[in-house]
């Protein structure tokens, strides 16, 4: 039987739940991070079923937790492919996260890199830009669009 996680607390609640044993760990691709209504299980093998409000975005770090408040579960952002795209110079990154957003392309945005979603005709168009790109596996963790907002 599925546990029920029905509450959503974000990642700085966590400081007072010290006196717990750590939470088990859900680990979840960005994807999967916006699934208000579905069936998953933990790292550690317990099955939970996510009943939250449509539209949540779960952040990498968020506690969700049952309605009662008893069962605490930690997302984690999960490994996934990637692009991870990087520069020499920051003003060509910029540029770079400036037409990916024209595209509306669920970017991770940092001082050093950007990552995206693999996809050949963007990453052609960011090489011809000058930039490095790299096909690998690691947790994306994107922006929250400009009209996402944060409770």
């Amino acid at each position: 039987m599925s546990i029920v996680l029905s509450k959503r607390l974000h990642h700085h609640h966590h400081h007072g739940h010290h006196h717990l044993s750590l939470p088990p760990i859900l680990s979840l691709t960005a994807e999967e991070r916006t699934r208000s209504r579905y069936h998953f299980i933990t790292d550690d093998k317990t099955p939970v079923y996510l009943q939250l409000p449509r539209g949540t975005a779960l952040q990498d770090g968020d506690l969700l937790a049952s309605e009662t408040g008893d069962i605490l579960v930690q997302v984690a952002a999960k490994a996934e492919p990637v692009l991870t795209v990087t520069s020499d110079d920051s003003i060509n990154l910029l540029r770079a996260a400036y037409h990916l957003g024209n595209r509306h392309v669920s970017l991770e945005i940092t001082p050093t890199y950007l990552r995206l979603t693999p996809d050949s005709v963007l990453e052609r168009m960011l090489t011809q830009l000058g930039l490095q790109v790299v096909a690998e596996v690691a947790p994306f963790r994107p922006q929250g669009g400009a009209y996402s907002h944060q409770h």
